[in-house]
Order: structure tokens, then sequence, then C-alpha cells
């Protein structure tokens, strides 16, 4: 269990009113209920350690949104966190965490070492480094009182900050755990990254085989709990045909029809409100000029659904539709100086599943919500989570705290007013400290 420098005597009864079967509950592998769930978080709240780490949470606040402004402004568009990765890394090392580096992926990590053997079974805090704003975005801070506004602030640089003033509050409060924590800054969570950071973390980092709970903190909104994944397959589809003038090569097969029939029967698709399934025809490119038959045109598309087994449908109607635009195409006008063909080419695909809602993750993470006075909000979301979900890994996104809006918009927003933001920081505090026990 993890102490402090004074005697943990209240922690320890607690733990011994919840009886042994409460104690077992908090394994791995273990259902929890949540009556169980707050009284095991209430035992770590009650502590003196838990107490002097919210009271320095408090000291340290200023100190958190400084490091906010200073990552938010230090561009990292996807594929290029390196320039980010680097200063949180120094970050890491400036909070006291042992063995900092960054992985082959670009990872940056920091443990902190729980008084159990080494080498054992490790709880992962992880927020992403990346952005979805493209090299050149505009990335300065705005400061209205106590509202921040730039690109990216909230989603999820905040909980870059968050995380690290974690770690001084519980160096501060002298607190341990049994558990190791692993603190993570990781790549590519948005768009086109498609989770490699974790892909690579849980795949083939050297902690891979040793980590039993992982936490994903991501926006903002404390009472949140994202524990479905909402898994994902994307794609960009080229459609090439010979080329031409309009005028002088009418008549030949044009890709653009190809790619608009797709768009167009695409969108005819019905899909189930639950489990929750949609699709959106979202980017198209290429032709050559105004007056020019197009030899090629591409397409983006993206699909997404709680259900792996109507993602997979969905993906099957898709690729028929593409089949079907293309030969439509072809039996329609002349092939006389080639046919349209398409490329289909996968360049997302984002597992799906769920952590159980009664699995110990879930119910003490809804606790600490409880506990700080909010109402937990459990649903689905499309995070880094999905992937230690879908290895069967009991893991959650949480938020940051505080609150804010306009995500993936340039006007993004947060407000870091004291009360509310330091209200919300406690839930993942309290959350990680009572999974790091288990």
């Amino acid at each position: 269990m993890f102490r402090t420098a004074r005697p943990a005597a209240a922690l320890t009864l607690s733990l011994a009113l919840l009886g042994c079967a409460a104690g077992q509950a908090l394994g791995q592998g273990v259902d929890l209920s949540a009556a169980e769930a707050d009284r095991a978080v209430q035992a770590v709240r009650s502590t003196p350690g838990f107490t002097a780490a919210v009271a320095h949470l408090d000291r340290d606040h200023d100190r958190i949104v400084a490091e906010t402004i200073t990552l938010t402004e230090i561009p990292a568009p996807p594929f290029q966190e390196a320039a980010r990765a680097r200063a949180y890394m120094a970050m890491l090392e400036a909070a006291g965490l042992s063995d900092v580096e960054m992985d082959a992926e670009g990872n940056v990590m920091g443990l902190r070492r729980g008084t159990g053997p080494a080498g054992g079974p490790v709880v992962v805090i992880a927020a992403h480094l990346d952005t979805v704003f493209p090299e050149g975005t505009d990335v300065t801070v705005r400061r209205e009182g106590t509202k921040l506004h730039a690109p990216g602030i909230g989603d999820d640089t905040r909980s870059l900050a968050v995380l690290l003033g974690y770690v001084r509050a519980l160096d501060a409060a002298k607190l341990t755990t049994t558990r190791d924590i692993l603190f993570v800054g990781n790549v590519g969570e948005e768009g086109p990254g498609d989770l490699r950071g974790v892909r690579h973390l849980f795949t083939q980092g050297r902690y891979k085989d040793r980590i039993a709970a992982f936490f994903s903190m991501d926006g903002t909104l404390a009472p949140r709990i994202t524990s479905g994944a909402v898994g994902s397959r994307r794609y960009r589809v080229t459609f090439k045909g010979p080329g031409g003038h309009s005028y002088g090569a009418y008549g030949l097969v044009n890709p653009m029809a190809a790619m608009g029939t797709t768009v167009v029967e695409m969108n005819r698709i019905t899909t189930p409100l639950r489990p929750r399934t949609t699709y959106a025809t979202s980017v198209v490119g290429g032709g050559t000029s105004v007056n020019s038959i197009p030899d090629a045109i591409w397409l983006e598309v993206d699909m997404r659904s709680e259900s792996p087994q109507e993602l997979a449908r969905l993906d099957k109607q898709f690729l028929a539709i593409v089949d079907a635009a293309v030969q439509q195409e072809n039996a329609t006008r002349s092939t006389a100086a080639g046919p349209v063909s398409a490329e289909v080419k996968l360049i997302g695909d984002r597992p799906t599943g769920a952590t159980r809602e009664n699995a110990p993750i879930v119910r003490i993470t809804a606790a600490a919500v409880r506990a700080a006075g909010y109402s937990p909000i459990l649903g689905s979301g499309s995070t880094d989570s999905n992937m230690p979900i879908s290895l069967g890994i009991p893991a959650v996104t949480i938020g940051s705290g505080g609150t804010g809006g306009r995500a993936h918009a340039l006007d993004e927003w947060i407000d870091v007013a004291k009360p509310e933001s330091l209200k919300g920081m406690t839930v993942g505090l309290a959350a990680l400290l009572a999974m790091a026990e288990r």
C-alpha cells in the first residue's frame, strides 16, 4: 500500500475494514463492486499523504499552468513531435523520475519506482504529445483572465503538464506505492498517427510485458471515463484512369466519376444507432486542371463503431461499393485508352473493445470521480486506451480537470481557474494511487 513519511494507520485500517474479498478484488482480472471501490478510494483520500499531495498541487498550480503554456507553444504536428518530446523528456528528468528515456518510436517516459520487486507490474499514466494541427499553425497562447486560448492546449497539452504536477506532488508528500508508475508522453494519438506511440509501447517497448493497468489522460472533463474503445478503419482510395483533354478526349472513362459514385453510394448506407456506427467521406483531392479529365483522384474515408462486427460489416460494404463504382464507370464510358482502377490503401486501423464496467480500474476511477464531487460519465471514444483494451489490459481515458472547449479547432481553449482545475486533478491522482496498490 502507498505510504507517507508519517504512519499510514488510517489507510491500513480502512483496507482492513474492506476485508479479504475486497483486497483480492483490487487484483487484476477480479471484479470490484461500486461500494468496495468507494471505500478503497476513500481510504486513499483520507490519508495525510494524499492531503499533502493535493496541497502541493495547489501550491504548484501556477507552475502547471506555465508548463502548459510552454509545451503548447512548441509545435507538435503529426509525425513532428520530436521538439516537444525532447522538452518534455527534460521536464520528466527535472521532476525526479528515474530511467527517463525516448524510445524508438519517439515516446518519452520516466519511472517512479514502487516498493515492490524491481521488474514487477507497472501502472502507466500517459498523455499524448501530438496535436491535429499542421506545420505552420500559430500556437501562441493568448490569455484572458483564467482562460488560455491556443490550438492543442486542451487536447492534449494540459494533460502533459498535469502529469508533471502529479510527480512533484507525490514526491513532496513523500508518498510511495507498491507498484511502479510509468509516466509517458506518447506520440501519434491524433489522426494519421493511428496510435503509433501506444502500439509501440504495448508491442515493442521495454515495459510491454509489465503493464498491469493504463490511464490515458486526454482532454479536460474530469467526470468523463472512457472505458469503451471505438474502433476505426480509414482508407485513402486513389482512382486512376488514362486522363486527357476535357474536349478532345471526351468519352473516355473518368476516375472522378467512379469516385463520385463511391461517395454517393456510401452515403446511402444506414448504420445502427446501437452499437453506434458512423462513417464520413472526408477528404478529396487530385486532378490536373479544369479542362482536363483527371488521370488520378483520391478520396479519404473514416468508419467507426463500438462493435467489431459492425465495423467489419461497414468495411465490407465500402470495399464492395468501390469495386462496383469502378466496374460501372468502365462499363459506361470508353476504355480505349485504358480502364479506371482503384488503389485502396488502409491509412488507419484502430482496434475496438471495452474494459468491463465492473473491472477494478473502471470502478476505482468512477469512485474517484464521485469522491471529488462529480457524477461519473461513462462512455466510449477513440483514444490511446484503444490499444491496451484490444489486448485485454485494463485501461480507461480520463480528463485532466478544469474546463475547456473547441478541441481540434484553431480557437481551442481551457479555463485554468484554480478551484475547478484543482478539484478535477484530484480525480486522476486518487485513481492512480488506488490502482498502484492493486
